[in-house]
Order: structure tokens, then C-alpha cells, then sequence
């Protein structure tokens, strides 16, 4: 009895020996552990790590940047339902403990003693929080140590909430998905708030292995994990029987949803996405930083199709250019794999031919369906191109277009499918609000996937004849009128800079003889303008273009300039038309309009020079400051009124007086009224106004127009400055995608008449010489005129002819 005492006693004593080292070790754990532990109070200021995210001025998401995907969402927008899905499967003790399971940490300790190794941490989800906020996940007993330290910290400073809102906006989710919002898009497609019970469950058994559990990886393993976390609910009294019953019955509908935006318009996201980069460097895909540009979603949708609608059209014209290969040598069993790896462009899809019949052939998609191609689905018009100028014989069979094993390019239209190819050529669109540059749409070229080149803001090119604008505007403000006689005829120049002996032409080589500056514009007549230019001279049209934002050192200093033979990108053809629309003042182009940081700050917020008819300043004609960059006037920025400034925008410097102003802008809705531009007229419209430009070749084409509220500038070439053939002209090639970018812009708009500033007169001239037109002269048209410059009364005693005959040749330059 004695000796069974003494063991009992000895025993006792071991046992609170061991106890007193393990509380020692962990007292002096703890000491020297506790003052290197992270501040738990951080965690009120996380910043958690969330893409760049770039949206339309009317909220449609365009692009997403960053290598997580994840969407930070509070608490109280967690549904009640999903958060006890994911306590019974992690954690469903956790409003009963203080951060620290001691049942959970017994269970690891006793799979330690019987295995040898960590089966299980026994982490809490406050813990768990710890780890992914603090540590490493490294297998270690002081990292261990270090997350129940921590974990009893943040129970002290933070609510179960506060704890919950962490853990389900951190935690890893498998492909890319941080967080349950963006597990909730990566696998179902819809908000949290929008699943099932039976998606919760399996959102829920995603933290503990997102690999194994994945129910797009590993559905039969994942299947199992959810229907156990349902029996735990159902288990734990959060369901009822029929409910558990219910939502294990459910199949499984994971399925990976890529990021979709809502709104396609890649090359607006590219450059917002290069803003972004400037300003805050590498931390912009990583800040959670929300970009909203200017871009109108409905309009850039339009945008989009126009251009693609424009360049197949043109591309349909010049022939068809045969299949992109031959996959013949192949076998049959491999074409769909093969057809699979060829990306689709411009909604143009891949597909094979199988087999040809005498006016039809079936072909195969790359979603492996089969479809017949007749004769009318574009075999029948599928000539061969041979030059830009001339196709080749129409076919009699299909035999003659297509071949078995032709990878080939299909669009599907509102007639079915049609033969179609991947185009060579290349468009843009730029639309800007002339009130404050505000960038509306931009297309940058046919599919931003095949080529990432920006054409509205790098490709520089000769914008010719709708450069002539500006040549014409100075003329205005130099003493011209539209009724001055200038003479359409031969000249030859002598100039050095030219290469010696230059003999400009008119298109169609034909010379007109004197006409009226309104009609030379609108007739598009290349020897007035060199004629006017060689006038003014050139440097008073260089201090001109200036002023609508032209850099005078990229210009040439000879005349071809008044054919618009320097380079220039549709933005900046754009920006300068802007004081056109807007009546004579200078704005400059911008994409963004706000950043706003995850927690609704905003680190930026666009203030740009805003028109203001009202303003006292309005009649002073200034000159703006020098040329910027590029970048440094898309970042020139201001909120958007109307006709008025706020207290935070700055007036927009006038850069043409009013009349003169109102002057080119009357000449400028002739060139559709009556000129090269008459396509337009479909619009119905009295209240555009534009010009058409074709470069030599001709190798560009281009329509810069307006209304007063919205400027669009089009153009359509190839990269390589090959030519487009002959009658590609800018009327014919980039009008028709301006006209079907307007009709959707100005849709149920009423007209917009420009208003008639003081100092505009209206006088009855001869149609003939420009003069003042007597009463009973029944040839008598009307005019606008500066009141301080109406052309003289014609001589009553002379015939129009005989005073057009006595003109001397300085008059007609």
C-alpha cells in the first residue's frame, strides 16, 4: 500500500513537474514571441490585393488587370445561409471560442502522436485569418504558436464579423478567385448572392484544398465534400430534412467563367490600363483601383461595329484572297483539334471544309457541328483578288472557290452563315465631345487580338483634304471670304524642299477655273488651296494650325501642306475639328474622367478646359500654350457641363472669334450638303457638317465630321501605306462607317441649328465674280459675310462675264 502510495505520489509529482516546464516554456515562448506579433489592428486597414478594374462613363465594366481576381465584399452582404455552410465545414464552433479550438489542436496533437506527422493544424477560421494575414504556412510548432497568439489577439480586438468579413475576402478559392465574390463569378457566373444553397456548400469546401475540391478539376471529390458539408448543416439544425435532401439532389453546375467584360472595348482599356501604370506604377494592379473613363457603353458598342462592318465591306469589293491553308495532309480525325487552336477575329470564325458539291459545301465549325454552305452565301461573289484594282473572273462552281480541307472564315449574318475572310486592311474611330474633349468612342483597328496597335492615338498618317479645314479657317480670319474668286488652274512650283519642280494636280486631273472659296471646299479643289496657302504664307498658317493643337515643327514649311501632307493621328484630326462643333474654342482630348480607390476615395478626378459661350472672356481669341504630348493632354482633364463652367473646371480658351467660326462651319455642312461628302445625306440631317481625305495612292482614306455635339473622325488604310485602289476615296472607304457611327450617335436627337453670332450679314452676291449683287440680277445667291468685310457692289454697267474677264491675275492668285 505504502509502496503503490509512493508511485501515485511520484507520479503526481511528474505530472506537475511536466506542467510547470510546459507552462514555463510556453510563458517564455510567449514573451519572446509577443513583441515581435504583428499589430492585429492592421487588419482594420488591410488593403487587400484586388485588380485594376476599368469601367464606361455609364458603369459597364471594360477590363480587368491584375494577377488575382478578386471583388473585396462587406459583411452584411455575405448571405447568412453560405456563412453556415462554411462554419460546419471549417469551423462550428466558431461564436463559442475565443480564437483558439483546444478539442481542434487535442485532435492534431493525438494524429501527431499516431501518425508522425501533421495531419491536421486544428486551425480555427480566426486562425486561419492569422496565418493568411501574418504567416507563412510553413509546417512549423513556432509558426504554430505564433498563430494561436495571434488568433487570441484579433478575438480581443476585432467582432466575428469584422473576423468574417477578413476571412471571406482573403481566402484563396482555386483559379485565380480570391475571395467569395470572385468565387462565386469564376465558377457559377453570378453575385454570392445569387447562388443556389447547394453552390454555397460547394464555395465552402473550396479553403481546405482548392485543388482536390475543385468541382471543375476533381467534380466526383468535390461532389462527396459538398454533400458532407450539407450533412453537416443539416446535422448542426442550420437545414431542414428536406432542404438537405433538396440541395444534395442538385448537380454539380461549377463551369469556368473567364472575365467577360461587359462592354468590349479593349483598346479604351489599354489605354486607361497605360494611364494607370504612369500614375501609380506597378501597385495600380494590385491597389483595387476602379477607373471610369468617358466612354459612352451604347456608343462604343456601335463604334465597334461600324469599323468591322467597314473594313469586311471594303475588303469584300477587292476580291476574295483564297483559303488561310489547307489542312488536307491532316487527318479528318484531327481537324477539329487543329480548328480548335485558330482564334476567331473580328467575329469572323474558323472553320473546315469537308466536302464540295457542284454550288454548295459543308463545312465544319470548331465547336465540331456541320453546316452547308450554298451558292448564295457568298461562293457566288467570291471573284479572285488579283490587285487592289481589278478581281478576277466570277465562279461557276464552288469547286473554283473552295477546296476539301480549306481553313476558311465564316460570318454568321441575319441570312446565316457567309463566306468571309480575316481583312488586311485596317480602321479607326475616334468620337470626342467638342464641348470638353471628352473621348465618347474609340476603335483603334478591326480586332484588338490580332494586333494591339492603336490607330486613333499611333498611327500617324496624311490626313489630305480634310487637313484643308484649317487652311481655309486661316484664310477667314486673313481677309477671305467664301465668295473670294480663287482660280482652279495649273501651276508649277519651283521649290527645293519639294525635290526640285512640283506640278500638283486635282483628282480626275481636271481644272475647273476660278470658283468661290465655298465652292473649292466643298469641290475638295487641291490647286485653291496651294493657291491660298502660297497667300497667307506659310508661317501664318503654321501660328494657325498652332492654335488647333498641330505641332508646327512636324509640319512641312513648303505648300504641300495645303494638301495635308503631313503626318497626324485621328485623335489629334479630331481634336482640331473640335473648335469647329464647338464654335471656335480649344479643348483637349481625355479618357478618364475619375479613380476611385476600394474604399471610394478618389486619388483622381478629371478637370478639363470646359466651352463656355456665357463666360466674358468668350470673344478674346487666345493662343494655348505649346504643344503637350500625347499623354500629357489625355491627362488634361475636368467634370462636364454643358455650356457653363463650375467651380472646379476652367474655361476653354477661344481660338477663332466667333464669326469666324460660324463662317467655316457653314462651309464645312456644304461639303455635305452639296460636296464630296453628299453620303452623309442619308442622315437627314442639317446639322452636320464634315470633310471627306484622300491621300495619293490612294493610300488613306478618311471622313472627319461633327455635329455640335459630337466630333467623329474615321479612317480606313493599310499598315503597310499599300494602296486601297482606284475610287477608294474617303467618301467611299471611311464615310460609310461615320455615317453608321452617327445615325446611332444623333438617334432621336433634335437638330441642332448653329446659332448666328453678331457681326454676320447675309448678302445677295454674283454666283460669278463674288461681288455684291445688284437688285434685279436674277443669278443673285446668298452669302454670309463679316459685316466689316462684304465684298464691293459689282460694276451694274459690265456683264458677270466680261468683269470675270477684266479680273486682273493677282485676284485670282
Amino acid at each position: 500500500m505504502l509502496k503503490k502510495y509512493s508511485f501515485i505520489k511520484v507520479l503526481l509529482w511528474l505530472i506537475a513537474a511536466g506542467c510547470g516546464v510546459t507552462a514555463i516554456t510556453f510563458a517564455g515562448l510567449y514573451l519572446y514571441l509577443d513583441p515581435k506579433l504583428p499589430d492585429v489592428q492592421s487588419l482594420r486597414q488591410i488593403k487587400l490585393q484586388t485588380p485594376l478594374r476599368i469601367y464606361s462613363s455609364d458603369n459597364k465594366l471594360i477590363g480587368e488587370f491584375g494577377e488575382q481576381r478578386r471583388t473585396p465584399i462587406s459583411y452584411n452582404k455575405i448571405p447568412p445561409l453560405y456563412i453556415k455552410a462554411l462554419l460546419s465545414a471549417e469551423d462550428a464552433q466558431f461564436y463559442g471560442h475565443n480564437g483558439v479550438s483546444i478539442k481542434g489542436l487535442l485532435r492534431a496533437t493525438s494524429q501527431l502522436l499516431q501518425t508522425g506527422q501533421i495531419q491536421s493544424g486544428g486551425s480555427t477560421i480566426t486562425m486561419q485569418v492569422a496565418r493568411n494575414f501574418f504567416l507563412t504556412f510553413n509546417q512549423t510548432f513556432a509558426r504554430k504558436f505564433n498563430e494561436i497568439l495571434l488568433a487570441l489577439q484579433i478575438e480581443r480586438e476585432l467582432s466575428k464579423a469584422e473576423i468574417l468579413e477578413l476571412y471571406n475576402n482573403k481566402i484563396y478559392f482555386g483559379n485565380r478567385a480570391y475571395g467569395i465574390q470572385a468565387a462565386a463569378s469564376v465558377y457559377y457566373g453570378k453575385d454570392i448572392g445569387d447562388l443556389s444553397l447547394a453552390q454555397w456548400a460547394m464555395i465552402a469546401g473550396l479553403p481546405k484544398a482548392p485543388s482536390a475540391y475543385n468541382p471543375l478539376a476533381n467534380p466526383q471529390r468535390a461532389l462527396i465534400r459538398r454533400n458532407w458539408i450539407l450533412g453537416r448543416m443539416y446535422e448542426l439544425g442550420h437545414i431542414d430534412e428536406q432542404t438537405w435532401r433538396s440541395a444534395t439532389a442538385e448537380p454539380i453546375t461549377a463551369r469556368y467563367h473567364g472575365l467577360t467584360p461587359e462592354l468590349y472595348a479593349p483598346y479604351v482599356a489599354e489605354m486607361a490600363r497605360q494611364e494607370a501604370i504612369d500614375r501609380f506604377g506597378q501597385a495600380a494592379y494590385t491597389d483595387g483601383y476602379n477607373i471610369y473613363t468617358t466612354v459612352n457603353a451604347h456608343l462604343q458598342e456601335i463604334a465597334q461595329q461600324a469599323v468591322v462592318e467597314g473594313i469586311i465591306t471594303y475588303d469584300q469589293r477587292h476580291g476574295y484572297r483564297g483559303p488561310e491553308g489547307n489542312l488536307a495532309d491532316s487527318d479528318e480525325s484531327e481537324w477539329l483539334e487543329l480548328l480548335k487552336d485558330v482564334p476567331a477575329y473580328g467575329g469572323l470564325t474558323p472553320a473546315v471544309v469537308t466536302q464540295v458539291a457542284e454550288q454548295s459545301a459543308d463545312v465544319m465549325l470548331r465547336d465540331g457541328s456541320l453546316i452547308q454552305l450554298n451558292w448564295e452565301q457568298g461562293l457566288s461573289d467570291a471573284r479572285p483578288y488579283l490587285n487592289e484594282n481589278y478581281r478576277g473572273k466570277k465562279p461557276t462552281t464552288a469547286a473554283d472557290v473552295l477546296a476539301v480541307g480549306d481553313l476558311i472564315r465564316l460570318r454568321e449574318s441575319n441570312e446565316g452563315w457567309q463566306l468571309s475572310q480575316l481583312p488586311e486592311a485596317e480602321a479607326a474611330l475616334i468620337a470626342l465631345n467638342p464641348h470638353d474633349g471628352a473621348i465618347v468612342s474609340m476603335v483603334g483597328g478591326f480586332d484588338f487580338n490580332q494586333s494591339h496597335f492603336n490607330r486613333v492615338t499611333q498611327a500617324t498618317r496624311q490626313p489630305g483634304s480634310s487637313f484643308k479645314p484649317f487652311i481655309y479657317t486661316t484664310a477667314l480670319e486673313h481677309g477671305f471670304t467664301p465668295a473670294t474668286i480663287i482660280n482652279d488652274a495649273p501651276i508649277v512650283i519651283e521649290d527645293a524642299s519639294l525635290e526640285g519642280t512640283w506640278r500638283p494636280e486635282n483628282d480626275g486631273g481636271k481644272f475647273l477655273g476660278p470658283m468661290r472659296m465655298r465652292t473649292a471646299l466643298y469641290r475638295s479643289r487641291n490647286l485653291v488651296s496651294i493657291r491660298i496657302l502660297r497667300s497667307l504664307g506659310m508661317k501664318t498658317a503654321h501660328e494657325s494650325l498652332a492654335r488647333f493643337g498641330f505641332d508646327p515643327d512636324a509640319m512641312p514649311y513648303d505648300l504641300s501642306l495645303a494638301l495635308g501632307s503631313h503626318d497626324v493621328t485621328p485623335l489629334q484630326l479630331a481634336e482640331g475639328y473640335t473648335a469647329f462643333a464647338n464654335g471656335g474654342f480649344k479643348v483637349e482630348p481625355y479618357l478618364i474622367d475619375r479613380i476611385e480607390t476600394v474604399n471610394g476615395d478618389l486619388p483622381f478626378k478629371a478637370t478639363p478646359a470646359t466651352v463656355c459661350h456665357n463666360c466674358e472672356r468668350e470673344e478674346k481669341v487666345e493662343k494655348p500654350a505649346e504643344a503637350s504630348t500625347l499623354e500629357e493632354l489625355l491627362a488634361a482633364n475636368s467634370e462636364k457641363p454643358e455650356d457653363s463652367t463650375t467651380e472646379t473646371s476652367v474655361p476653354a480658351p477661344r481660338i477663332l472669334d466667333a464669326q469666324t467660326a460660324f463662317i467655316a462651319d457653314s462651309m464645312l455642312r456644304d461639303v455635305i450638303a452639296r460636296g464630296t461628302g453628299k453620303r452623309a445625306r442619308v442622315l437627314e440631317r442639317g446639322d452636320i457638317a464634315g470633310k471627306t481625305g484622300t491621300t495619293n495612292g490612294p493610300r488613306d482614306a478618311w471622313f472627319a465630321g461633327y455635329n455640335p455635339d459630337i466630333v467623329t473622325v474615321t479612317w480606313l488604310g493599310f499598315d503597310k501605306n499599300t494602296p486601297l485602289g482606284n475610287n477608294e476615296y474617303g467618301g467611299s472607304a471611311a464615310l460609310p462607317i461615320w455615317i453608321d457611327y452617327m445615325r446611332a450617335a444623333l438617334a432621336e436627337k433634335p437638330e441642332k441649328p448653329s446659332k448666328r453670332p453678331n457681326g454676320i450679314v447675309t448678302v445677295r452676291i454674283d454666283p460669278e465674280t463674288g461681288k455684291r449683287a445688284g437688285p434685279n440680277d436674277p443669278d443673285a445667291i446668298f452669302e454670309i459675310f463679316r459685316e466689316d468685310n462684304i465684298p464691293p457692289m459689282e460694276d451694274s454697267g459690265a456683264s458677270s462675264a466680261d468683269q470675270k474677264t477684266q479680273m486682273l491675275p493677282e485676284e485670282l492668285f
